[in-house]
């Protein structure tokens, strides 16, 4: 497919002049390959890379996406607006061919080889997810599933996936099919005397960066896995290279020692970036700034050749190496580096990480030599680009199919024996107090068991599943900051909804979490029950960060006012209010710690009590349930799949899952309150551990949720203890 300017009419007898071409054998300077260029991308992987391995103070390496970003959009532009200006045309099947050359051949082998050790090495529940990443990421559209999840509360502490780093690409290629057609139509519209605009293609990219960055900033602050990974707030960091690339002819003529001074600062500052930014620092938003901008000045500097500018660091050999490396190493280093606890079986410390990032530069290596510059540089693609077209439609086409054939691969976990069924091990005691023993008992016996029982419920492979389903969606969304759409759903209508007397659930998603338990005590002692639950939002009278953002939470206090007032018109005859515990501790206004670390138990145990004390005001019995014990975002079920003959490996260790400081602080704050406390852990938990299974049921849904099923068939345990 070509596209040509539409021809202006010229006056009579004055056609217009053909656009100028460079004299034969002369290559405009910006067409040459630019050294500095390659050497700045050695930076931006070395940076990535040392992030993702975990080398110390390099914690703001990330930004090394930033880099490649305006690289890329300086390159692309560079080429595009030469064949503008040399032709009048732009070749989007020769543009888009050689796309597909450069790019898919690669990707496509670490593709389908990191979703094959996925199946190998991972847990089926994991690689099954792999396998829809695979197909994302094939189709350049994986950057869009991590923005979703990314904004899912229940989904937010998968694990990594090891093609994750494919967003990147996907912004990138997303760029690409924008671009080239604006840069065509801007320039087309302001076209000269046959030729294109670089004004008018300057303005209609400065007009398109200005909005991508207004998005970018607005995003990070209320939705930023989107502002993270999505093209809308991520162009503008491409369109700062293009730009450069627009102005590369005036550049040429600054003054070398200007030329200099911009190259050197830089690439400070995109080394103060990294130095300076960790996991805290609000990204992309107004930060970008500092490395986007770093990156073009060493670009733009080095458009004038100055001959003492950072050019002399970026042009030695071994900057040269790692920048012809860049794109292969950035393919394979992160599949690796996920993949390899796996593999050993065990979480790796800092200096493994960096010998596994290391060692991937031998797949790197090898799929330089042996994939990508043969077919780059093969005759078939040189003498005709749009050849390529063909290539990345065999390409993609083989890796979509098999991400298809790899998603329906059945998820088959063994289990060994039949195990004691634990539901009726507590309903078939005849007292209450022979349920909780006969439970305790089971839990000791459980806490030995190594192997996964054929009987298990819910099945480990549809845990993510086992939830309250009868609740009608009552968790509220991390964006709601109201109780009227609750409200609406008949949240305020469960038990017995003509009952006279109500009660309240009241807390984030480790309260909605009991619902199934709360709503059969309910119904059993002729209570309504009124849910009010938000994800990610504590009860307490605190203010947290909200969750994949660096901002102080709003809507939850916000929500949480709300919830008050209208338990204020419920008047509720009990409140059962519970939280996840939270490691950090409750922050300001503006998202900054209100008191250091070491008094973040005191904190969160006065403002927890805090809320139960107002509800008591408000004429309730507030009860206080500790949260359960936590795995710590360490998935269970995939635990279980993964070494189904050795589930003790999949045991929590009673100090690091109880929080044992923070409920004493609670008990402690909430005993001259009057306050009632509610510890669950002995429902879970011996002395030490915590086992994953329980009898014949799975007890965690996923890295922070107790599943539905272990929940029900702890009702009389709960209804003795908020009615005994």
């Amino acid at each position: 497919m070509t596209t040509y300017y539409p021809a202006r009419p010229a006056p009579a007898r004055r056609p217009a002049p053909a656009p100028p071409r460079a004299a034969a054998g002369a290559e405009p300077k910006q067409r040459r390959f630019r050294p500095d260029i390659e050497g700045l991308r050695a930076v931006a992987v070395l940076l990535v890379v040392a992030d993702h391995a975990g080398v110390g103070r390099i914690t703001g390496g990330y930004v090394g996406v930033d880099v490649f970003f305006v690289i890329s959009g300086f390159l692309i532009t560079l080429h595009l607006f030469r064949e503008l200006q040399k032709t009048g045309r732009i070749r989007f099947g020769a543009f888009y061919g050689r796309r597909m050359v450069r790019l898919l051949p690669a990707s496509t082998v670490v593709v389908l080889t990191t979703v094959a050790a996925a199946w190998a090495w991972m847990s089926p529940i994991a690689a099954k997810a792999v396998s829809i990443d695979a197909l994302t990421a094939a189709a350049y559209g994986i950057n869009v599933r991590l923005a979703v999840q990314g904004t899912d509360y229940l989904s937010a502490e998968r694990e990594p996936s090891p093609l994750q780093h494919f967003w990147s690409l996907a912004v990138e290629e997303q760029y690409y099919f924008i671009w080239p057609l604006l840069l065509v139509a801007a320039s087309a519209a302001w076209m000269r005397r046959g030729r294109p605009s670089r004004l008018s293609a300057a303005l209609a990219l400065t007009g398109l960066a200005a909005v991508s960055f207004g998005i970018c900033v607005w995003q990070t602050g209320h939705a930023q896995p989107w502002a993270y990974f999505g093209i809308q707030a991520r162009a503008w960091e491409l369109a700062a290279g293009a730009l450069v690339a627009l102005a590369a002819d005036r550049l040429e003529r600054l003054p070398a020692a200007v030329g200099a001074v911009a190259t050197w600062a830089g690439l400070v500052m995109i080394v103060a970036a990294a130095l300076r930014y960790s996991e805290t620092t609000v990204f992309p938003g107004k930060a970008a700034l500092l490395p986007v901008a770093g990156a073009a000045l060493v670009i733009a500097g080095g458009c004038a050749a100055p001959a003492y500018g950072a050019g002399v660091l970026l042009r030695t050999g071994l900057f040269q190496w790692f920048g012809k490396l860049s794109y292969s190493w950035y393919l394979w280093h992160w599949p690796l580096l996920i993949l390899a606890p796996h593999i050993a079986g065990q979480e790796l410390n800092v200096w493994v990480r960096v010998a596994v990032a290391a060692g991937a530069l031998i797949p790197a290596r090898l799929s330089l030599l042996l994939v990508e510059n043969p077919i780059r540089f093969h005759p078939v693609f040189k003498r005709r680009p749009r050849r390529g077209l063909f290539l990345g439609v065999t390409t993609t086409a083989l890796a979509v199919g098999a991400s298809v054939i790899f998603m329906g691969l059945p998820m088959r976990v063994q289990g060994e024996g039949t195990a004691q069924d634990t539901a009726a091990v507590v309903s078939d005691a005849q007292q209450l107090a022979e349920a909780r023993q006969h439970l305790l008992e089971l839990i000791r016996t459980s806490a030995t068991v190594a192997a996964m029982p054929q009987n298990l419920v819910p099945p480990v492979t549809a845990a993510g599943k086992d939830l309250p389903q009868a609740d009608k969606g009552c968790l509220a969304s991390l964006d709601e900051s109201a109780t009227a759409p609750a409200v609406a759903l008949g949240c305020d209508r469960h038990g017995v909804p003509n009952a006279q007397t109500t009660v309240v659930l009241f807390g984030d998603s480790h309260t909605e979490q009991w619902f199934d338990a709360m709503d059969a005590v309910a119904k059993k002692k002729q209570w309504r029950l009124v849910v009010l639950a938000k994800s990610g939002c504590t009860p307490a009278a605190a203010l947290t960060i909200k969750i994949n953002s660096r901002r102080a939470y709003t809507e939850c206090a916000d929500w949480r006012e709300d919830a008050f007032a209208l338990i204020k018109k419920l008047k509720p005859a009990l409140v059962l209010l519970s939280t996840r515990t939270y490691t950090d501790p409750p922050v300001n206004g503006q998202g900054a710690p209100a008191v250091d670390k070491a008094h973040a138990d005191t904190a969160w145990a006065q403002a927890t009590v805090a809320s139960a004390t107002r509800l008591a005001q408000l004429g309730a019995r507030p009860i206080i349930m500790q949260d359960t014990p936590d795995p710590r975002g360490v998935s269970v079920p995939d635990c279980v799949a993964q070494h189904p003959a050795a589930v003790q490996q999949c045991a929590l260790k009673v100090p690091t899952a109880e929080y044992a400081a923070r409920k004493t602080a609670i008990e402690t704050a909430a005993r001259p309150a009057g306050v009632a406390v509610l510890d669950p852990t002995e429902w879970f938990c011996t002395d030490t551990l915590c086992p994953a299974i329980i009898g014949n049921t799975l007890v965690y849904r996923d890295g922070s949720h107790v599943t539905d099923s272990y929940v029900k068939l702890l009702t009389p345990l709960l209804t003795a203890a908020l009615t005994g």
